[in-house]
Formats: C-alpha cells, structure tokens, sequence
C-alpha cells in the first residue's frame, strides 16, 4: 500500500488549498486515516483525523473551523481543505494510515505514511 499526498503549493495568507491523499495497492477502508504537518524546526504534530467510514472526525485546536478533512471511501482518497491559510500553517504536510477504525491524534497511532506535500503561506 502507498500512500501519496498531493495539492500543496504557495499561497498568500487568508488563501485557500485542497489537500488530496490517495491510496493505492492492497487498502483497507476500514481504517482511520488523517493529516499531520511538520514545520521547519518543528515537531510532527496532528492536524485532522477521520474515521473508517467518515462519520467522526477530530481536529486540532488551531485547525478547527478553518481546516475540513473528509474521505471517498469508493476511490481511497482523502481530502484536507484548508481556508483562511495563516503563516503558521506553513509545513510539510503528511497523510496517514491509522492502525485502528478511528483516527487518533499520535503519530504512534499510525501504521502507514506517505511522503508530504509542502504548504507555505506567504505573509
């Protein structure tokens, strides 16, 4: 299973960006999935999660309201939209695997990750 994180760019702040991640080979649907983002200097942190079927979802506290995460079961695809973009959302952004049904907000909860797709938010 490979997972590929796409979408990412440069954008002016108050901007917006769609985030894609697809997943290809052997899935499984029945797993979480979410983001994560690195910034320079920075440790991974959590952005959003999802659940196997995408009824629950969680966020980070700086996210919540601007960022909106969502998953095409059919087509093993998730999605991050991202609004009012600040120059603190500046990172690497990262899709997941999760090991479980639901999305935990640790990296630990984790089993599978693709390679980012950098943000930056120009001020």
């Amino acid at each position: 299973v490979q997972l590929q994180a796409s979408g990412g760019g440069l954008v002016q702040a108050g901007g917006s960006l769609r985030l894609s991640c697809a997943a290809s080979g052997r899935t499984s649907s029945n797993n979480g999935m979410g983001w994560f983002r690195q910034g320079k200097e920075k440790e991974r942190e959590f952005v959003a999660g999802v659940n196997w079927d995408g009824s629950v979802k969680n966020y980070a506290d700086s996210v919540k309201g601007r960022f909106t995460i969502s998953r095409a079961k059919a087509s093993n695809t998730m999605y991050l939209q991202m609004t009012s973009l600040d120059p603190e959302d500046t990172a690497v952004y990262y899709c997941a695997v999760a090991r479980r049904a639901w999305s935990g907000t640790a990296a630990r909860d984790y089993v599978l990750w693709g390679k980012g797709t950098l943000v930056t938010v120009s001020s």
